[in-house]
């Protein structure tokens, strides 16, 4: 696992302090309630008094790494107390073979639709975690075109097809008036094909009037592409994130309050700024598939998702990746999280072929 953040000044800890943030962490995360030293001496865990851990939880909140919330007794971790856990403290569960199998066969019967898979795969991680569940689709103008098809719909209508490796498809309908016969169709398709096929989206985005400028073309089909190609191989606008598991998220202490629910909810609505901060989670390390990155808030006020973090992987489909995982609370069980959204990543993975080839077979 990779953590987003590095905090190269964080006071360093001795192997008590150490134990003690641990478990707090742990307790914190199980119950939701601050953590005392008493509960911590009851729990057998440490072989200390609840003087000593008292003694010990202190100077770990003098360090800033616990806080001592209103008048409770007990102490929280605070965002850096977190992001040791998560760095250095954690251990990451290993899924049990039936909750690996159940992964692979929910969405073995999904592969041929991209859309429904990350759906489904939303759809599990929520329940499992009972986090909020995400999905990005991968950036189209990064994916290689396999076959344009055009399919008449109508009279006046027709779909653009657009066969992307790894599994991918793009679909664009455009009023067309005449009424062509399926052989000159065909004709143009297999044109059309030899021109672009094999290039990404980018690439024929870029290219696309010198490459198609001079083919031969009674039917207006050439003229049409020609006109709409900045639609047709173009990144879509919006659609790229998929989200579920509101009912799960509402089992959680922190979001107990309707306010909280819309806020998040609203929060995970603005699809723009979302995808910004899924996407500059992997900047650093874009080909990290099947490794998790845990981004614990973000320090920042203006940010709308400070009070969240998010487990995040990318996983691949041919040469374009996109990424999934959960966003909650900054209590929430890491080490589980991480290892549901990195295993669900790995049966997502779909790399491209020459990948595969190198590897031996395909990561999922």
């Amino acid at each position: 696992m990779s953590p987003v953040e590095y905090t190269d000044d964080r006071p360093s800890l001795s192997d008590r302090e150490r134990n003690i943030l641990r478990l707090v962490v742990e307790q914190f995360v199980d119950t939701a309630g601050p953590v005392g030293s008493r509960s911590l001496a009851k729990d057998g865990a440490v072989d200390l008094s609840a003087a000593s851990i008292r003694n010990t939880m202190a100077d770990l909140e003098d360090m800033g790494y616990l806080d001592h919330p209103y008048t409770s007794a007990g102490r929280v971790p605070t965002k850096l107390g977190y992001r040791t856990f998560v760095d250095e403290l954690m251990d990451t569960p290993e899924l049990s073979e039936v909750e690996r199998e159940v992964l692979k066969v929910k969405l073995a019967r999904l592969v041929g639709d991209t859309e429904e898979l990350l759906s489904e795969s939303t759809r599990l991680l929520s329940k499992l975690t009972n986090l909020l569940g995400i999905a990005l689709t991968p950036r189209l103008s990064t994916a290689i075109l396999e076959r344009l098809d055009i399919v008449p719909l109508s009279s006046a209508r027709l779909m653009f097809v657009l066969s992307l490796k790894g599994g991918l498809v793009k679909t664009v309908v455009r009023r067309f008036q005449p009424d062509l016969q399926r052989a000159k169709i065909d004709r143009i398709v297999s044109l059309l094909n030899e021109r672009i096929a094999g290039l990404t989206l980018m690439d024929i985005r870029d290219t696309y009037r010198d490459r198609l400028k001079d083919l031969s073309d009674e039917t207006g089909l050439v003229d049409l592409v020609l006109e709409d190609a900045s639609l047709l191989f173009s990144e879509p606008d919006e659609g790229r994130l998929q989200f579920d598991g509101t009912q799960n998220i509402l089992t959680q202490p922190e979001f107990q309050d309707p306010d909280d629910v819309r806020q998040l909810i609203e929060t995970i609505e603005d699809e723009n700024r979302v995808v910004q901060v899924l996407e500059n989670l992997f900047e650093a390390n874009p080909d990290a598939v099947g490794q998790a990155v845990v981004r614990i808030g973000s320090g920042a006020r203006e940010d709308e998702m400070s009070d969240y973090s998010i487990v995040l992987s990318p996983y691949q489909f041919g040469d374009t990746v996109g990424s999934l995982g959960v966003i909650g609370p900054k209590r929430m069980d890491y080490g589980r999280a991480v290892a549901l959204v990195e295993n669900m990543a790995t049966v997502l993975n779909r790399p491209s072929d020459h990948e595969s080839d190198a590897s031996g077979s395909p990561s999922a």
